[in-house]
């Protein structure tokens, strides 16, 4: 059935080099997206890998369909290739981030009733301006917690059976992020395939982010 073959096509796929591309369809492809997609299908041939054509069309005010088509199009015109995409499908889907809504919501949902999340009210002019840290312009400013305590709190309901499609984050301005509370203290390491090994402490070199945003879109 349906259920057994992806079961089957997932547990393929681990440990398969997967390169994507993921562009947003808030204007016309340049020649800066071509050589990255190239440079992407080259190292998914190299491993053995697939490619994957994914489209950020979460912004709903800038993204077009008309653009959406030209991107493709003009891929194929590069002779560009990928194993899975909106357009032939695969065993991922779906492929447009905006068909994925209800997909992160779940997600969303379970980390609600784990308490790792919690709703806050701050502006980015509100974390620039209670940053206790210097930072560059380019630079994202660590955030100083302003709402975790009263995250705890409004974590604590779905314990008791609050349904969190309540307090979803409405559609108008003025609504309320959702950030992921990290674990103070904890060292993130990595090996970066150009730079080398990377490491950053949770609390220090970065802070709560955001994983749903005001605007009601998933971050």
């Amino acid at each position: 059935d349906s259920v057994s073959r992806r079961e089957t096509s997932l547990e393929m796929t681990r440990g398969t080099y997967r390169g994507r591309l993921a562009p947003s369809p808030t204007g016309y492809l340049h020649l800066g997206h071509a050589l990255t997609f190239w440079r992407a299908q080259e190292r998914a041939q190299e491993n053995g890998g697939v490619m994957v054509l994914r489209i950020e069309d979460l912004d709903r005010d800038r993204c077009r369909p008309e653009f959406r088509e030209a991107i493709v199009e003009d891929l194929r015109w590069f002779e560009l290739n990928w194993d899975e995409g909106p357009d032939v499908g695969g065993d991922f889907g779906p492929y447009l981030q905006s068909e994925r809504r209800d997909l992160y919501f779940a997600s969303l949902e379970k980390l609600r009733a784990g308490g790792f999340i919690y709703p806050c009210t701050c502006s980015r002019r509100d974390v620039l301006n209670a940053a206790v840290a210097p930072h560059s312009e380019n630079d994202e400013p660590i955030y100083p917690g302003t709402c975790r305590a009263k995250g705890v709190e409004a974590a604590m309901p779905a314990a008791v059976g609050l349904d969190l499609r309540a307090t979803r984050p409405p559609l108008e301005p003025g609504g309320i992020n959702w950030r992921f509370r990290v674990p103070d203290g904890e060292s993130i390491e990595f090996v970066d395939q150009r730079l080398g090994p990377q490491s950053a402490v949770a609390g220090k070199d970065f802070g709560d982010f955001i994983v749903w945003r005001a605007d009601d879109v998933p971050a």
